[in-house]
This record gives C-alpha cells, structure tokens and sequence, in this order.
C-alpha cells in the first residue's frame, strides 16, 4: 500500500509540476517560460521525486516504466497493475488540483490544458507517424537511461539526476511534435480535461507508442547488461 501511494504522490507532482508549468507559466506574456521552462520542470519532478519516494516505490510515475522494468526483470509483475493505477489516479489528481487552480482566473478557456496530440493537434503540425516513431524511440531511450542508472553497477546516488535530465532532453526534443507524453498516465490526465473531444480518440497512441517502446527497450538492456 505504501508504494501505491507513493506512485500516486510521485505522479501527481508530475503531472502538476509539468503540464502545471504548460498550462500557467508557459506562454506568461514576456515573463513566459518557454518549451525550455517546461522540460525543465518535468525533469525537475522526477528528480525531485527520485529522491522523496525512490526508496519507497522506485519513483516510476509511468505506467511504460513500470512494464519496462518488469520486462527487464527488475519489477515483480504482481505489482504492475496496483503501479498503473496508482499511477493513474495520481495523474487524474494532479490534473484536477491544476484545473481547479488554472479555472481560477476570470476568461479561462480549458483549450488543449497540455494534451498531447498529433496532426492538426501537433504544436508543430507533425502527423501520426512522425508522433508515434518519436513516442516510441524516445520511450525506448528513456527506459534505457533509467535501466543504466538504476543497475547495480551504476555509480550510487547519482540515478535520479540522470533520469530527470533524460526526461527534459526528451521534452526539448518532442515537445514541438506531440507535446511530449512518453508516459500514458500524463496522457491520460490531460485528455480527460482537454477542450473540443479530440483528446480521447487519439490517446491509443500515447499508450500504445511509449509501451512497446519501453518493452523493447527492457528486452534489449536485459540482453546488454543482465543484473547478476
């Protein structure tokens, strides 16, 4: 139960931190943070996280992460269905706390509320190819950073710097393409919330991208570097 609520805790700051800094800091009139302020702060959340609930639950906050892991054999698949709940719940919370927050200034329009998209949804007007191969080997490359920093001869302490900053080297790259998701929970969250019905239908590639990519990605490091 501890680590359920951990993964709950852990995934709702992100979901708050980083669609939250999207949602109200990014396009702030001159003050705005940019794509740059926003793949910060979603690198900012899972280190922070890392290192608040990474002894607790191993801070995956990703329902990917959570099936990578337990592709390479470093997760006990008994566990992956109570993770991508809490995951999810944790997402849906955080994404409510922000509209309650966001709904909170007069002319508030719900607009995209940092969905994820593709094709006329694209910050950049990318098409569906182009957003699930860069969903994929994003998906693919993060688990592959977070399966080297956590392996057991990876230098100590030092996993949860380099996973958040893989996390905002992702964001400065994709977010122009899909807005970034590489994680279906985040996706979730924000469909839910978005305005116009468009979020929905096109949320089966933000699950189905992200998870084969991270499933690859466990297969292929538990070949090149198997835990003893």
């Amino acid at each position: 139960m501890k680590k359920c609520i951990a993964e709950f805790l852990g995934t709702l700051w992100l979901v708050l931190g980083g669609c939250g800094s999207a949602v109200l800091a990014a396009a702030y009139p001159e003050l705005g943070i940019g794509f740059f302020g926003v793949a910060l702060a979603f690198g900012l959340t899972v280190v922070t996280m890392a290192y608040a609930i990474g002894h607790i639950s191993g801070c995956h906050l990703n329902p990917a992460v959570t099936l990578g892991l337990m592709t390479a054999g470093r997760f006990n698949k008994n566990d992956v269905f109570p993770y991508i709940i809490s995951q999810l719940l944790g997402a849906i919370a955080g994404a409510g706390i922000l509209y309650l927050i966001a709904s909170g200034k007069a002319g508030f329009e719900v607009g995209g509320f940092a969905a994820n998209g593709y094709a006329e949804h694209s910050p950049g007007g990318y098409g569906l190819l182009s957003a699930f191969t860069i969903e994929l080997v994003l998906t693919f490359f993060f688990l592959i950073i977070i399966l080297g920093a956590t392996h057991s001869k990876a230098p100590k302490g030092l996993a949860g710097l380099a996973i958040g900053l893989g996390l905002t080297l992702i964001h400065l790259i994709s977010i122009p393409v899909t807005n970034t998701s590489v994680n279906p929970a985040r996706s979730t969250s924000q469909a839910l919330f978005a305005d116009g019905g468009w979020a929905i239908p096109q949320l089966w590639l933000f699950w189905v991208a992200p998870i084969l990519g991270a499933l690859i990605a466990g297969v292929v490091y538990s070949y090149l570097s198997p835990e003893e």
